[in-house]
């Protein structure tokens, strides 16, 4: 078996990925209104384990910006510190993502919220008959992100976009859902025209280390990025908000550094200027964003929507490292499919 045979061929299937689910969800739309509307919660408060996590965080982001209050936090601090991150009143919608289905802090984690009586549950996996499918009130699984690979790559962003999609249907917003239906295309543009910038970076071997920045909806992104670098490559790799990497973290940003900024196109002023900084100190950049500069995935889709667009050339350029380091991304070192804890946790 070739090393990151099945890191590479998932990642690129994103396209498709993405297509399958986006007709999965217009087909529950249903369901899925029903819930936010039957028992409409003051909240909303995503959560996960790992790369689901980092999806929450994003998710959060978003619903947010389209004036819905909402929250997310690591499954183990829903489990264990309830009190420390979830609203002190009202009702609350819990949306728990979960590749497995079988993580042990999530279904902790939903089974003490639902016996709290907080609310109500969604569940979102990549597998059937996983046990966290009849945990909550409500499950879809999203087939198209079952992988073979240790590392997620197109489970996260199938779960990503399943997030996003809810966030445009709760809050009404049917010009988010119909651009959401242009990522498929988009997607698969963005891997022909800079499949070869990724190798070329992940190959470089005067770099030694990797700063993910992203603000907004795009934290949760730059932190999925870094984690991708680090668990398939074993590179060192940190996430960022953008302008306060230059509160500290930007003393490590010289020559050696390569600085990825994931860009919004509403701050772009004050974020490049923070990539400029960098290079001035010798570091490397590269900005990924609507007009790139250097990853460009055009305008034409919102800001709220374009999200998943960050992902896949982050994704390769982890996996291109992880070939020049001589590890196998398919196969991360010292990583496990699903963490399963036992009786103590």
């Amino acid at each position: 078996m070739t090393p990151g045979q099945h890191t590479l061929a998932e990642i690129h299937s994103q396209p498709e990925a993405w297509a399958a689910t986006l007709d999965l969800l217009n087909s529950s739309t249903v369901i899925l209104r029903e819930l936010f509307r039957s028992e409409r919660p003051d909240t909303v408060f995503f959560t996960g384990c790992g790369s689901p996590y980092y999806a929450a965080l994003s998710a959060a982001a978003t619903l947010n910006e389209l004036g819905i209050a909402s929250r997310a936090a690591p499954a183990s601090e829903l489990w264990l510190n309830s009190h420390a991150v979830l609203p002190a009143s009202g009702r609350t919608l819990l949306v728990a993502l979960s590749r497995s289905g079988e993580t042990t802090e999530v279904l902790r984690a939903v089974a003490a919220f639902r016996a709290a009586g907080h609310g109500r549950v969604l569940t979102l996996t990549s597998y059937p008959d996983r046990p966290l499918n009849s945990a909550g009130d409500a499950h879809l699984t999203l087939p198209a992100g079952q992988e073979q690979s240790l590392a997620q790559t197109r489970a996260f962003t199938t779960l990503q976009l399943a997030a996003l999609f809810c966030a445009g249907l709760w809050a009404g917003r049917d010009d988010l859902l119909a651009q959401l239906a242009e990522l498929p295309a988009r997607c698969r543009t963005l891997l022909a025209d800079y499949a070869g910038l990724a190798r070329e970076h992940g190959h470089d071997s005067t770099i030694d280390r990797f700063y993910f920045l992203g603000s907004g909806t795009r934290y949760g992104l730059a932190s999925e990025l870094a984690l991708k670098m680090k668990e398939m490559s074993l590179s060192h790799s940190e996430p960022f908000h953008v302008l306060e990497f230059r509160h500290g973290p930007k003393a490590m940003a010289t020559a050696g550094a390569l600085v990825v900024g994931l860009i919004s196109e509403t701050n772009r002023t004050s974020e490049v200027a923070v990539l400029a900084d960098m290079r001035a100190q010798g570091a490397r950049t590269l900005a990924i964003g609507a007009t790139g500069p250097d990853v460009n995935f055009g305008e034409e889709i919102g800001e709220l929507a374009c999200g998943p667009l960050y992902l896949p050339i982050g994704q390769l350029l982890g996996y291109e490292r992880a070939l020049h380091n001589g590890q196998n991304p398919d196969l991360p070192a010292n990583l496990s499919a699903v963490v399963i804890l036992g009786a103590r946790g």
